[in-house]
């Protein structure tokens, strides 16, 4: 895993972080409606929103998006409702990158930012039938909590979406 380079996300990646989602990401797991995925990732440019990435020799492999949320309020602890947590929103890597392991090293690497930023509780959703992606949020320590039905964003197999959830310790 140590023939690319890691990287945050900057202004003059977005088009090619756009190429590469709707190039390799989709599949009947995913909910990639192209605006939505567009205006999240020029949140990047705004300071809304920000992805890490892998590249080697200038080609991107993969990136995970993420951002500060209050959207995942009702299943942080009472004690934590009001305060500030994260969201991981795209993990995407190259087809020819897959089953190597950089979509859980990127969100190994997103989780370590997250802390150091003061994010403690991370969620990240999935289609409930990815195995692809359950296997890599598993590697990257989160855990399911819930699983609903979700029809619009998941119109195939079981049409439900799974939220996962790490929980990080906090000092004090």
């Amino acid at each position: 895993m140590s023939d690319f380079e890691i990287r945050q996300a900057q202004d003059r990646d977005i088009d090619n972080l756009c190429a590469l989602i709707f190039e390799h990401g989709p599949n009947p797991w995913n909910h990639l409606p192209q605006d939505e995925v567009a205006a999240h990732l020029q949140g990047i440019a705004a300071g809304a929103v920000q992805a890490l990435l892998a590249e080697r020799e200038g080609e991107l492999l993969g990136f995970v998006s993420y951002r500060q949320s209050r959207d995942f309020a009702r299943y942080q602890p009472a004690p934590r409702r009001a305060q500030v947590h994260a969201y991981i929103c795209e993990a995407v890597t190259h087809r020819d990158m897959a089953g190597q392991g950089l979509g859980s090293h990127l969100l190994r690497q997103v989780v370590s930012l997250l802390a150091e930023q003061g994010l403690h509780d991370i969620y990240i959703e999935r289609h409930e039938e990815n195995a692809a992606s359950a296997g890599m949020m598993r590697k990257a320590g989160f855990v399911e909590i819930e699983s609903y039905a979700d029809p619009d964003r998941r119109p195939h197999g079981s049409g439900r979406t799974t939220v996962c959830c790490l929980r990080m310790p906090q000092d004090g």
